[in-house]
C-alpha cells in the first residue's frame, strides 16, 4: 500500500503522525511511504531519518495525498486540504467532527474512508490511539495552570502547592478519566488540594484506591459542581463523551461568580468543551480572559511536547495503520471490531449514528456500507 505522511497546517500544531521507527516497520513489510519535506521538523525529526527509514521524501503536500492511498495526520483535513480528498481515499486523523461540520461536508463530497483516532477502540473497549495523548494532556494541564496563577501571567499569585502556614491553591477537575485522573496524579504531587468530580462512582473509587494525598471526590452533580467551582483557583476541565460534544458542565454565570485571577483549562475544548465561556485558542495564542478568569483552551495541548507526543502517538497508531495496509479496508474491519469503531464517514455515507444525529444527515451503519460479518458490525 501507499502511505503519505503531511505536514501539519494546523496553528501550532508540531507533531507529526509517524515516525522514522513506524516507517522502517512499514517499508520493511514492502509498502511504500511518501513523506511530505519538513514533516517531522517541528518534533526534531529530520527528512534523513525518514529516508534512512525507507521513505521518499517529496517537496510538495499535493504530491503525497494525489500518491497515497492512505494518508496518516494528526488534525482533520483544514480547508486548504478538502481538494485533496477523493474517492477510494482512506484518511486517519483526529477529525473532531462534532464541532466541525464543513470538513464532515467536506468528507462526504469526496466520497473517501475517513476514521477519527479518538474513536478507536483496542480489544479491551479502550481508546487506544487516544489515550497516549489523554495521558500526556494530564500531566501537563496542572503544570500550565500552576503558571497561569502567578501574577505575572495575570493570574492570583496563588502557590498551587502552598507553603508554610498558607493554604495550598485549589484545583477542581471534572472527569476522572484518563486525563483528568493524570491531573490529579500531578497536581496532588504538587501539594495542590484536589477535588475530582465525575458521575462515574466506578472511576472515583479507582482514583481513591490510589490514595493521593490531599484529594477527594464528588459525585457529579450541577449544584455540587457549581459550589466547588466557585472556591476553584485552577478548574480543569476533562470531560469527553466518545463520538459525540461535550456538555457545558459549568454555565456563563458560574464562570462570573469565580474569583478574579483564578484559571481554567479546558482539555476538551476540540470537542466543545466542558465549561459555557470556552472557545478554542492555539498555542500560538493560547489564553483569553472572560469575566476576570483566564482561559487556556488550546485543542492540541500535547504538541506542547511535540518529541514526546509524536513518538508516543505513532506507537499508538502504527498496528492500524499496518492492519490495513497489510489486509485491505475490509479485512482489516472485519478482523479488528476496535478499529471499525473509528470509522466516521466511508465513501460519502456517515458512518457515526450520534454525528449523523446532530447534525440532521442520513445515517448509515458500516455494514450497509461494507461487506462486513458480524463480529464487527
Amino acid at each position: 500500500m501507499r502511505i503519505g505522511i503531511v505536514r501539519e497546517i494546523t496553528a501550532g500544531e508540531s507533531r507529526v503522525a509517524l515516525t522514522p521507527a513506524a516507517v522502517h516497520e512499514l517499508a520493511r513489510a514492502g509498502h511504500r511511504v511518501l513523506v511530505e519535506r519538513g514533516a517531522g521538523e517541528g518534533a526534531v525529526i529530520p527528512d534523513a531519518e525518514y529516508e534512512a527509514a525507507g521513505a521518499r521524501v517529496v517537496e510538495a503536500a499535493e504530491k503525497v495525498w494525489v500518491d497515497s492511498e492512505l494518508v496518516v495526520k494528526v488534525f482533520g483535513p483544514l480547508p486548504e486540504e478538502h481538494g485533496f480528498l477523493r474517492e477510494g481515499l482512506i484518511v486517519f486523523a483526529f477529525l473532531s467532527l462534532t464541532v466541525n461540520r464543513p470538513l464532515l461536508d467536506a468528507l462526504l463530497r469526496s466520497r473517501c474512508a475517513a476514521f477519527s483516532m479518538e474513536t478507536i477502540r483496542d480489544h479491551n473497549g479502550n481508546l487506544a490511539v487516544l489515550a497516549p495523548m489523554s495521558e500526556i494532556a494530564g500531566r501537563l494541564v496542572p503544570q500550565i495552570g500552576a503558571n497561569l496563577l502567578q501574577r505575572p501571567s495575570g493570574g492570583r499569585g496563588i502557590l498551587l502547592g502552598g507553603v508554610t502556614g498558607v493554604r495550598p491553591g485549589r484545583v477542581v477537575i471534572l472527569g476522572a478519566g484518563i486525563v483528568g485522573s493524570g491531573a490529579a496524579r500531578v497536581a496532588s504531587g504538587l501539594g495542590a488540594d484536589v477535588i475530582v468530580i465525575d458521575r462515574d462512582l466506578d472511576r472515583l473509587r479507582r482514583l481513591e484506591g490510589a490514595r493521593l494525598r490531599n484529594v477527594t471526590t464528588l459525585a457529579a452533580s450541577t449544584m455540587g459542581i457549581r459550589e466547588v467551582v466557585l472556591e476553584a483557583d485552577l478548574l480543569i476541565g476533562a470531560v469527553l463523551v466518545v463520538g459525540a460534544k461535550t456538555p457545558h458542565l459549568v454555565d456563563r454565570e458560574t464562570v462570573e461568580n469565580m474569583r478574579e485571577g483564578s484559571a481554567i483549562v479546558d482539555v476538551d475544548v476540540d470537542h466543545g468543551g466542558s465549561v459555557e465561556t470556552s472557545r478554542p485558542t492555539t498555542l500560538l495564542d493560547p489564553t483569553f480572559v472572560e469575566a476576570g478568569v483566564t482561559h487556556y483552551c488550546v485543542k492540541n495541548i500535547p504538541a506542547a511536547v511535540p518529541v514526546s507526543s509524536a513518538h508516543a502517538l505513532s506507537n499508538a497508531l502504527l498496528p492500524y495503520v499496518q492492519k490495513i495496509a497489510r489486509r485491505g479496508l475490509v479485512d482489516a474491519l472485519n478482523a479488528d471490531p476496535g478499529l471499525a469503531r473509528g470509522a466516521a464517514v466511508v465513501w460519502g455515507r456517515a458512518i457515526t449514528g450520534s454525528l449523523a444525529d446532530d447534525f440532521e444527515t442520513d445515517h448509515h451503519p458500516l455494514r450497509s456500507v461494507l461487506p462486513l460479518h458480524a463480529e464487527a458490525r
